[in-house]
């Protein structure tokens, strides 16, 4: 927790509100998102007890399990949920636009360009918890796998057609939801709690009705006690008045309710069903218009500059996986090999630190989090000198010097960064501090100045300019390029090796006399 965050915090505390942490919003909202709220039975995760799904906040799916012990209601469930989703995400998968790309020619091994396709929108999922992504991750890989009677006639169950693709879609999702900055698949407390502090721990802000309740509290009434409200408030016949839906279900509700309305439909009774699925939609109303307003507090909030080239990633990993299901590639395996692994830590690890970088550069406050942090400082110029580099060719090299309050962890020669207008990142390095003052420093620009011997017009800060440094990249890049699993040792998921007494990872030990001792 970064230092502005946890005075925010203490501010929060001291208003009864909610404090801002960012001036605009650092992701991207569709204008139709897909909301789902699922619901599963305490003590088993994988048995749905039933959702609200829709883009039509006045009008949600309802999907109901009467019995979830039942497996054959379960897996109707599971269709009835393809039958919704997939519609909405297929309908993205036509309109697309075509998009200039590099790619290796494998007969030169040359860079060449060529034009591919970019679907022009891609479906977006909001859920309210990080409770409810990992449950789409769950129900992904409940699904990808399971046979349909056109892959396997024997199979005992076979699964709609519909069912399995639907798995590879939420997979997709929830492996994309991993990825710092992607906006396939949100949580509305993280969104939430990504833009405001409230006055409570990181795991209350788990509560989609205690988050809103600090953010936007009924009638003024203080968040503290709007919150408590949201937790535990209950009715005269105990139930909770918002019900969190976190995906499982209280406790109360489940002993009081929801059993008796179960054994009224195990006991074939007529109209059972139906009050099952009235138990269920009270359930998750709550937490569907809890989602819904958050979605309106999220929406009042421009958006970042730099919030539509992370969009743009998302939809070229949406087109990239449309592809491979229209392709007929088998589903996403079960576990990562060595190579696929590694990529993916390492595409994340770089994912998270440009998403840093591009929300302190689009956010003034965010920036001050880092100002605090010492990894950024902000001042007014008060002296430029031209100088040049050494050699055949002198390029320039300004020194600047300005005078800042803040209190970066320079050392001499380290970088230092400035976003310019064109959105390019000038660099420079420390030289020394000047002797005016503890807050005098004198920067070397080192580039972001043209080819030639005069600097163009704006890449040099004059006097009185008030200027920004970062001691961060703005566009910080990846690791070394990864081995093809071909090209690497068995032992590291490439091929085995030649020598059969070597056993592969994947096998199990030979049996020995020494396993009957």
């Amino acid at each position: 927790m970064s230092l502005i965050e946890v005075l925010a915090r203490m501010e929060a505390v001291a208003a009864g509100r909610a404090q801002p942490l960012t001036t605009v919003r650092h992701r991207h909202l569709s204008a139709r998102p897909l909301v789902f709220v699922p619901l599963t039975t305490s003590g088993e995760a994988g048995a749905p007890l039933g959702a609200l799904v829709g883009t039509d906040r006045e009008k949600p799916q309802l999907l109901a399990v009467p019995q979830p012990r039942d497996r054959d209601l379960r897996f109707a469930f599971l269709a009835e949920l393809a039958e919704t989703v997939l519609p909405y995400v297929d309908g993205y998968a036509d309109t697309v636009e075509t998009e200039q790309r590099k790619e290796t020619d494998p007969e030169t091994g040359k860079k060449v360009p060529v034009e591919v396709e970019l679907c022009a929108d891609a479906p977006q999922v909001i859920v309210p918890s990080a409770a409810g992504v990992e449950y789409v991750r769950l129900l992904g890989r409940s699904m990808r796998f399971r046979r349909t009677a056109d892959q396997d006639p024997d199979t005992p169950h076979p699964a709609p057609p519909h069912v399995p693709l639907l798995g590879r879609w939420f997979t997709h999702f929830g492996e994309r939801a991993r990825v710092p900055g992607a906006s396939l698949l949100l949580p509305m407390t993280g969104l939430l709690a990504r833009h405001w502090a409230t006055g409570q721990s990181n795991l209350e802000d788990q509560h989609l009705g205690a988050l809103l309740a600090w953010i936007d509290p009924p009638g003024g009434e203080p968040g503290a006690a709007a919150a408590r409200r949201a937790e535990t408030a209950r009715d005269a016949d105990g139930q909770l008045l918002c019900p969190p839906a976190g995906p499982a279900t209280d406790p109360a509700f489940d002993n009081k309710r929801l059993a008796p309305a179960m054994a009224r439909y195990d006991a074939g009774l007529p109209g059972a069903e139906e009050a099952v699925r009235e138990l269920v939609e009270s359930q998750l109303r709550p937490a569907w218009d809890s989602v819904w307003h958050g979605i309106d507090l999220l929406r009042a909030l421009p958006e970042g500059s730099r919030v539509a080239d992370r969009w743009k990633r998302d939809r070229w990993s949406y087109t990239a996986h449309r592809d491979r299901v229209r392709a007929g590639e088998p589903p996403q395996p079960k576990r990562d090999d060595a190579i696929t692994a590694a990529r993916k830590l390492a595409s994340r690890e770089t994912a998270q630190a440009q998403l840093d970088a591009q929300e302190a550069l689009d956010d003034p406050l965010v920036m001050a989090g880092r100002r605090l942090a010492g990894e950024a400082l902000a001042g007014e110029v008060t002296g430029v000198e031209m100088a040049y580099s050494e050699g055949k060719r002198p390029m320039p090299r300004p020194l600047v010097t300005l005078v800042t309050d803040d209190r970066p962890q320079l050392t001499e020669g380290g970088k230092l960064y400035r976003a310019l207008p064109d959105g390019k990142a000038q660099p420079a390095e420390f030289v020394e501090y000047t002797a005016d003052g503890p807050g005098g420093l004198v920067v070397r620009l080192t580039g972001g100045m043209g080819r030639g011997k005069t600097p163009e017009p704006g890449s040099v800060p004059e006097p009185g300019d008030r200027v920004c440094w970062t001691l961060f990249e703005h566009q910080p890049r990846g690791g070394p390029e990864l081995p093809e699993p071909e090209d690497t040792p068995w032992t590291h998921g490439g091929p085995p090796v030649a020598d059969t007494a070597v056993l592969p990872v994947d096998q199990p030990d030979p049996v020995t006399a020494e396993d009957f001792l």
